[in-house]
């Protein structure tokens, strides 16, 4: 058996839930109010996509959107498992709605994504948090809709937790969030298993939609106006690797630079140990594939990088960056670091400074590690104090923002295409905007309007963003 049998399209699940979908819709419609669903999110951009799509079924069951759990009907938390400080801000929002769900006895609560798949989290809410009336995992996101029309039905809790190395599921509704910028989900799950990580227990093992299915959405998404793409996945740089059609990431890359009017394409993220000389070739050849890069390193010294069980050395990694250099000059690379791994020493820290000083990174994602329960990292023994790693955490983001502002420095006097995203936050009376490289560009504008490309001299650079003019 190929691993792509292994996997199962879940076509006939969805018309049953299209079936759920409508009997809610009626059920609503014989209420005066219409009801109102806020769904909040934390994590990743897989988790964003997710929660999209649990917006796109609640306008289809009727349900108006808000932001505002206070004065809504339906709260749905769509969870993160990666870091334990999202876990615990997730309980306290749940325990602070209990006081909510006292005042508003018909208010339902739920709670969905990563977390859900981890066992203890689970019999956690099962004892404490009994005001929550919907729990379900990433698995059984597609059946939200079967899940909501049994609580509202029945009148009782629903737990909705599977098992299970993943199904694929197309033609969920989705509602975008940005009118100009699409992630689209081009695999599923994780066969790395990295020490410290939980998210090949929580997504499942590796499995990715068909080229066909990737192309369509993409191709709609141009069609309706989106300028800029991003494809998504746990290691998209593995996409194809269960696919029996001989297609890779780099194939699958091409095709969609093909699409006529598509004027963005970014990803994320990659894994070091997959990425191919095909694919840094194939990157430098599209002309609407940005020239950016997220390319996670984590640590520095190699014995580190080998109890992660990141299965690549420093030297590797430093080697593709080169590669990448060589091959786009101008290309922005972005990372994630994790400072104070189980073991690492204050000595072996100096090679995570090494690489830094080395590759230059316009910017990077720092964390202290976070040990994530049922992961062999969170039983390592550690040889650095809090402290220590406090102070190392520091010491590297200190270096970064230096670098940072260099990098940053280099775009003063030069003219960059911006992506307009609308009014800056920081300044109601500018425009602000995207490179292709993903920095954030604040702008004095003469025509610019959100959703259109346009030319902005730098005039001014800071550490984290950049000042121009409309030219």
């Amino acid at each position: 058996m190929s691993n792509r049998e292994k996997i199962v399209v879940l076509e006939k699940d969805m018309e049953i839930q299209k079936n759920y979908i409508k009997q809610i819709k009626e059920y609503i419609g014989k209420s005066k109010k219409i009801p109102t669903a806020c769904v909040q999110t934390f994590g990743c951009a897989q988790n964003e996509n997710d929660s999209e799509k649990l917006k796109g079924m609640l306008l289809s069951m009727g349900y108006e959107l808000g932001n505002e759990p206070e004065k809504s009907d339906l709260i749905l938390y769509n969870t993160c498992a990666v870091r334990a400080g999202a876990e615990d801000r997730v309980f306290g929002n749940l325990g602070a709605l209990k006081h909510l769900k006292r005042k508003k006895e018909d208010l339902l609560i739920g709670i969905c994504g990563c977390m859900i798949q981890e066992e203890q989290v689970v019999e956690r809410l099962k004892s404490k948090y009994k005001h929550v009336d919907m729990v379900f995992g990433t698995h059984t996101l597609h059946k939200f809709p079967q899940i909501l029309y049994e609580t509202l039905e029945q009148q009782h809790r629903v737990i909705a937790v599977e098992d299970s190395d993943g199904y694929l599921v197309e033609g969920i509704p989705q509602k975008r969030e940005d009118p100009y910028k699409a992630g689209v989900s081009i695999m599923y799950g994780c066969n790395n298993f990295c020490s410290y990580c939980i998210v090949p227990y929580v997504r499942g093992r590796e499995r990715s939609r068909d080229k066909e299915d990737i192309l369509r959405e993409c191709a709609q998404l141009v069609q309706d106006g989106y300028r800029e793409i991003t494809l998504l996945g746990q290691n998209v740089n593995s996409y194809g690797n269960d696919l029996d059609s001989g297609i890779d990431f780099a194939d699958l890359l091409g095709e969609i630079n093909r699409i006529e009017g598509i004027k963005r394409i970014k990803f994320m993220t990659s894994h070091p140990k997959d990425i191919s000389d095909k694919l840094i070739e194939t990157m430098a050849e599209c002309e609407n594939v940005c020239e950016y890069l997220h390319l996670p390193f984590q640590a520095g010294n190699n014995r580190v990088l080998q109890r992660m069980n990141r299965k690549y050395t420093k030297e590797h990694y430093l080697s593709i960056i080169d590669k990448v250099k060589k091959a786009m000059p101008n290309i922005t690379l972005t990372s994630d670091v994790i400072v104070g791994f189980p073991g690492e020493t204050n000595e072996e820290f100096l090679d995570t400074l090494d690489v830094i000083r080395q590759v230059e990174f316009d910017s990077l994602y720092t964390f202290i590690f976070s040990p994530r329960e049922g992961t062999p990292a969170a039983k390592m023994e550690d040889v650095l104090s809090r402290e220590e790693k406090q102070k190392n955490f520091q010491t590297l983001v200190d270096l970064q923002n230096q670098i940072s502002k260099k990098k940053n420095d280099a775009y003063v006097g030069k003219t960059v295409a911006i992506l307009v995203d609308g009014v800056s936050k920081n300044n109601p009376e500018m425009m602000a905007g995207r490179t292709e490289g993903n920095k954030i560009v604040n702008f004095e504008a003469k025509t610019a309007k959100p959703g259109q490309i346009v030319p902005v001299k730098i005039t001014k650079a800071q550490t984290w963003a950049l000042i121009g003019e409309e030219v």
